[in-house]
């Protein structure tokens, strides 16, 4: 037999608006009151229905998360702490891998729309005019997680991705390098992209270094098959490279594993830097010294937000966070 909530409030000897408040967190009650229902509810092992409830509060206690790239382990990183915060608050979120896809992300926004979930986090990629365009139509919050608009006032959570790059590759001329490569993303992607090649070109003419077009190589996007594309490619346009900038941990990864099936050895030969500080740095072969990001502090930080707009409907300011060198066993001071 299933339980309602006429149940509770009959066994309670309380009203049914009662036990509604106390479920939705309203005052009107006695803590007395509240210790009873809430026994009952354990008593009878009921379970608000969560449709009906939306009625109520006219919120679904969700939020969706848009994401390019499930398997990546920056992900995993922002959902955690997304997840985090989202059960503090008493909700859930709705995660949307979108590929990059244009035609996927439309249809993720159609289906968030239906869920009336109550806010967005938008991660990673670019926010299109039609995307802004579809979020504004449904009135519901919206924060960026590591990207930016520029067209729109959306706020934002990220670090500043060409001076993250700037100190990645200032840190490598620092330990005497100045035959540097680098390995990046997209050279089309606005938000991580260009602004990490800017960085490094940016400490490379600050220290009167030579930079030429065979010095970088652009990838499609930033995962261990980038590096180790990126990293062939480079030392054939490259040979005298003696230190990378590879603009993600996983593109560093797929450069140590070309090293060494090429029989290179990292870093008596060959320096590498990272950038994102996941998991699998330290456990590489050399731990790998990096550029952190604080991915899983940035996912909490960007649903705090989420949250402070639709409890206190409260107008919030972007955030830059820290970036910092993790230094460890990758990079040879020469």
């Amino acid at each position: 037999m299933t339980i309602t909530i006429k149940d509770v409030a009959k066994k309670a000897n309380v009203s049914i608006a009662t036990v509604s408040r106390i479920l939705n967190d309203k005052p009107g009650y006695s803590e007395e009151t509240k210790k009873k229902v809430m026994q009952v509810i354990e008593e009878l092992g009921y379970h608000p229905n969560g449709i009906a409830r939306g009625l109520i509060s006219k919120r679904s206690h969700t939020i969706g998360v848009l994401v390019p790239k499930l398997s990546s382990m920056l992900m995993t990183e922002f959902v955690s702490g997304i997840e985090n915060i989202t059960h503090q608050n008493g909700s859930s979120a709705i995660i949307c891998h979108t590929e990059s896809n244009g035609k996927k992300t439309m249809q993720y926004l159609q289906l968030l729309k239906e869920k009336q979930i109550d806010g967005i986090i938008f991660a990673s990629e670019l926010l299109t005019e039609d995307y802004y365009q579809f979020v504004k139509k449904m009135e519901i919050p919206i924060v960026l997680l590591s990207t930016i608009s520029y067209d729109h006032p959306v706020p934002y959570v990220r670090v500043d991705d060409q001076h993250a790059a700037y100190s990645a590759t200032d840190y490598l001329i620092k330990n005497g390098h100045k035959n540097i490569g680098m390995i990046g993303g997209n050279k089309e992607d606005m938000v991580a992209g260009q602004p990490r090649i800017d960085g490094y070109l940016q400490a490379m003419e600050k220290h009167n270094l030579s930079c030429t077009d065979k010095q970088i190589v652009s990838g499609h996007g930033f995962g261990f098959e980038d590096g180790v594309d990126g990293f062939r490619k480079l030392i054939e346009q490259f040979p005298e490279v003696t230190a990378v900038f590879a603009a993600s941990d996983e593109i560093a990864l797929g450069v140590i594993s070309v090293a060494y099936q090429m029989g290179i050895k990292v870093p008596e030969q060959l320096s590498i830097i990272g950038y994102d500080n996941l998991s699998l740095a330290e456990m590489s072969i050399p731990p790998l010294t990096t550029v952190a990001q604080p991915l899983k502090q940035m996912g909490e930080k960007a649903t705090e937000m989420v949250f402070d707009i639709i409890n206190n409907n409260k107008t919030v300011e972007s955030r830059i966070f820290p970036h910092a060198i993790v230094e460890r066993d990758s990079v040879r001071k020469i």
